[in-house]
């Protein structure tokens, strides 16, 4: 029977600096993405009057989202560019940017009041309001049937 000499596998010295970095700084910035930009998760709760609609997107700005309705859609988009230079005494510069985008759509139901859809932003959440249409109901007239 032979005997396999396992060796451990020792970290390189720049993967053993990236692994020092993951646990001091956010992901995003080791690995040079911008989650706040991903798709982002979506809530939607229904109540008598209108349907409420939750989007995580921290890190955005107000300006950052693009939001309308387009051929019964209510489509939601976001872009966000952010350039960052580091400069250090001697020869070592470093400029980097990031950009990231999402765009997700949903269909709208005829029950839906197009516009009078609201949204407002605050603490990394986009809240959109999507009211429902008033029912009308037709008042029952009496009239009088002929037999024929």
């Amino acid at each position: 029977m032979n005997h396999s000499k396992f060796n451990q596998v020792q970290p390189s010295d720049a993967l053993g600096k990236w692994i020092d970095n993951l646990f001091s700084k956010s992901l995003s910035d080791v690995i040079g993405l911008d989650y706040s930009v991903s798709t982002p998760s979506v809530n939607i709760t229904e109540t008598d009057t209108a349907y409420m609609m939750h989007l995580a997107a921290p890190g955005l700005n107000k300006k950052d989202f693009n939001i309308r309705v387009e051929n019964d859609n209510l489509v939601i988009s976001a872009e966000k560019k952010e350039e960052k230079e580091e400069s250090k005494p001697g020869r070592f510069t470093r400029r980097e940017f990031n950009y990231g985008a999402f765009r997700r759509s949903f269909h709208l139901d005829e029950k839906i009041n197009r516009d009078g859809i609201t949204a407002t932003y605050e603490d990394g959440v986009l809240k959109i309001t999507l009211p429902k249409k008033e029912v009308t109901i037709e008042k029952q007239s009496s009239h009088v049937i002929d037999i024929n």
